[in-house]
């Protein structure tokens, strides 16, 4: 797969999950998607590591479930091969408390066959679980 190709899938897929588009976004994924989101599960249920398509599309309704996405701005896109890195600033209102939690991802994805057979995703899991607590974590 050509750089061009990478890059012109990641826009595609991102677009339209910005969109909550989730039909579209689950023709970009492989039947056999590993899927994982590095954050505690015991705070967002919806983290952790997912295998295929049906487990990682009942995780993002976990999130929509959780959150509603108020911004998703890309910041950085890389693309080489089949691979793709990306950095985003985002914001979610939680919809039990109303609070805003902002932040920024690390995604790493790989593609084959113009499907996403693997997901990475990083954040500052100590921010974001103070912000989704509404308080700071005592040490």
């Amino acid at each position: 797969m050509a750089d061009g190709d990478t890059r012109a899938l990641v826009r595609e897929l991102y677009d339209a999950y910005e969109r909550r588009d989730f039909a579209r976004v689950a023709e970009f994924m492989h039947d056999d998607i590993d899927w994982m989101i590095y954050a505690p599960v015991s705070v967002f249920p919806f983290a952790g590591h997912r295998r295929g398509r049906k487990a990682v599309l009942e995780a993002m309704a976990g999130i929509a479930e959780r959150f509603s996405l108020e911004e998703y701005k890309r910041e950085v896109v890389i693309a080489e091969g089949d691979r793709a890195a990306l950095m985003s600033d985002v914001s979610f209102k939680q919809r039990a408390t109303g609070r805003m939690l902002r932040f920024r991802t690390a995604n790493f994805l790989r593609f084959q066959d113009d499907r996403l057979i693997e997901f990475r995703e990083f954040v500052d899991t100590f921010d974001v679980v103070e912000q989704a607590l509404g308080r700071e974590l005592a040490l």
